[in-house]
């Protein structure tokens, strides 16, 4: 009797993987017939504002909705990198593309709410949404940008990765991608910034309309500040750093485009 009952559970649970493993198969297969190349990612030309010149060089005026110019990996300062990685993925050089802490939290928040909401999402599926699949915040977009993301992870190194991500982000105030965000908010380049500078900006992408200094300075502090202690937890920066950072006022101001005749 006993030896039935196992029995019949055994087969059971084999069909219930078997089931599962059809699943993912056809699901697979379902969804990379209606997913980009990753390899479109380097057609993607920036989208980057006219600017006019006179003959000697000099700037007369800017023309266009966007502020953007990309970055290579090498030029971005190493501290600011960590600042991404302690606000948005901080095992990023480590995992596969896909966080599965990250998608059980939002599974669980699906679960609560009954909604999918934002957030889980590491820096390769933020790639994934930015530049492929679109903004949209539904079930089918994030399945979506799972399987796109193991795409991206074989084709382009993380270096590369990173380099599309921080290039493209929208940061506030038109500044599309870190080196605008620098100049927007600083009026200089991002190498010349300090520990608390690269922090903020850092926070940005998380509300860039609602969180960044000039519209919420007390939520981009909070923000800045948060990101800070993580960096110290991560151990990216040390306890002098950080205690120099943390006491750092806020120190962005709007920089408009200045002609220079």
């Amino acid at each position: 009797m006993f030896r039935f009952i196992n029995n019949f559970y055994f087969k059971a649970l084999l069909f219930i993987l078997a089931g599962v493993l059809a699943f993912i198969s056809s699901l697979n297969i379902y969804i990379s017939e209606k997913l980009p190349q990753a390899q479109e990612i380097r057609e993607i030309e920036l989208q980057v504002p006219l600017k006019v010149f006179t003959s000697d060089g000099k700037l007369i005026g800017e023309f266009g909705e966007k502020r953007r110019s990309a970055l290579k990996f090498e030029d971005i300062p190493p501290y600011f990198v960590e600042a991404v990685l302690a606000a948005e993925d901080d095992e990023f050089f480590s995992h596969s593309g896909v966080s599965y802490t990250g998608l059980i939290r939002s599974v669980f928040r699906l679960l609560v709410s009954g909604e999918v909401q934002g957030g889980g999402s590491t820096i390769t599926m933020q790639v994934a949404g930015n530049y492929l699949t679109g903004r949209d915040i539904n079930l089918f977009r994030k399945i979506k940008d799972i399987f796109l993301a193991y795409r991206l992870e074989r084709i382009y190194s993380k270096e590369e990765i990173f380099e599309f991500y921080v290039n493209r982000i929208f940061l506030g105030n038109r500044a599309y991608g870190i080196a605008s965000a620098s100049e927007v908010y600083y009026g200089t380049s991002i190498k010349d910034l300090n520990l608390a500078q690269w922090a903020m900006i850092a926070g940005l992408p998380k509300a860039p309309s609602s969180m960044n200094p000039l519209v919420n300075p007390r939520r981009a502090l909070i923000r800045r500040n948060w990101i800070l202690t993580r960096m110290l937890n991560l151990g990216s920066i040390h306890p002098e750093q950080y205690d120099l950072a943390i006491k750092a006022p806020i120190s962005a101001t709007y920089h408009g485009l200045v002609s220079e005749v």
